[in-house]
């Protein structure tokens, strides 16, 4: 894979004595709680993917659940990690064409890679390491009025079908910047090939619920945690979707796309040590390709592998990647496929919506 080295991150979840849902939100039928923003970011993905397809191209398809990440609203708690999945997933796969002038990412081979080799044993040691090193205090605290940045950079493959022919095919490796006010009611996203240069607004009447302010105020204790992302995972995620892997799912989208404290982040690797099938990987490549040691768990109907990617030293969330370490009948892509790989280049408190670490205000 091609690369060129940057860096930072975080994780967190819900608390045990309020309920997960705003309560504007909370007397939504059951199914309805999707229609989150991420709903909202899914769709605003999918009218410019619509917008710039060429004609005569037909939508991607998707690999019956091959990639988690295009379905990420009915794997996940909606209101803990909606604007997780619509910043880290992969929703906006495009075809080809432009929209507003920029052009869609080019399109190439799929993305192959090698897999490390897993050890169920070494995995709660490692996550035990990786909690004491995200409990560091040392990381600013957001002060009112402030945004959490987030810049990433990522890449897909997916199967493309124009007309009768299919193909498995990947974007460029891009990049991805987003803007989060602390109470989750406004916030910036821009994406090169998927947004213009300017970007999109990610302003609101729903806030984002796993914005600072949200998981400030959530539990430490990792059986609490852990019980809360079972609970709110297990009302909306595909049947098909194992419990346990939907959880797993759920902790990784925060370490993708969130900034809690630094004793929440601790307890959500705590919590995520208790799930089972959970493997430690003796070596991972994130999207720039820096490598690391990895936390993973497989999803056997699939055969896709998670993987959490950490910095052998230093125990820091460098990115995630999904690849495919089992054929099965479920999935046609190659053992080797990396479906879904990102990088965290930078984390960070910013005083203003779409200013960048280090800018004056």
């Amino acid at each position: 894979m091609n690369a060129s080295p940057s860096h930072r991150p975080h994780p967190a979840e819900w608390t045990e004595t309020q309920s997960l849902l705003p309560s504007a939100e909370r007397d939504l039928p059951a199914g309805r709680h999707q229609f989150h923003k991420e709903q909202m970011m899914a769709r605003i993905h999918e009218d410019l993917r619509t917008s710039s397809r060429p004609s005569g191209t037909s939508p991607v398809a998707p690999v019956k659940r091959s990639n988690p990440f295009l379905r990420r609203t009915i794997l996940l708690p909606a209101a803990a990690f909606a604007l997780a999945g619509a910043v880290a997933g992969g929703l906006a796969l495009t075809g080809g064409g432009t929209h507003g002038g920029k052009t869609a990412l080019a399109t190439g081979p799929a993305l192959t890679t090698r897999f490390g080799v897993a050890d169920a044993k070494g995995a709660p040691q490692l996550l035990e390491r990786i909690s004491l090193a995200a409990a560091d205090t040392s990381a600013p605290t957001p002060r009112k009025g402030q945004y959490i940045y987030i810049a990433s950079k990522v890449a897909d493959s997916y199967i493309k079908t124009v007309g009768d022919k299919s193909e498995v095919v990947s974007d460029e490796l891009h990049s991805r910047q987003v803007w989060n006010s602390l109470d989750g009611r406004d916030g910036w996203l821009i994406e090169a090939g998927k947004t213009s240069d300017k970007g999109i607004t990610l302003k609101g009447d729903t806030p984002f619920s796993g914005a600072y302010n949200a998981l400030a105020g959530l539990p430490t204790d990792p059986d609490a945690l852990l019980q809360r992302i079972y609970r709110e995972s297990d009302a909306v995620r595909d049947p098909e979707v194992p419990r346990d892997q939907a959880a797993f799912v759920a902790i990784g989208d925060l370490l993708n796309a969130s900034y809690p404290p630094a004793e929440v982040g601790a307890a959500l690797y705590k919590a995520a040590a208790k799930i089972p099938g959970v493997v430690s990987v003796d070596d991972a490549v994130d999207a720039t390709g820096r490598h690391g040691v990895a936390i993973a768990r497989e999803d056997s109907g699939n055969g896709e592998r998670i993987e959490w990617i950490f910095d052998k030293k230093t125990l820091r969330f460098l990115g995630e990647r999904i690849v495919v370490v089992k054929a099965t009948a479920d999935n046609p892509l190659k053992v080797g496929t990396v479906t879904h790989t990102s990088a965290i280049t930078e984390r960070a408190v910013v005083d203003a919506n779409k200013q960048l670490p280090g800018q004056a205000s």
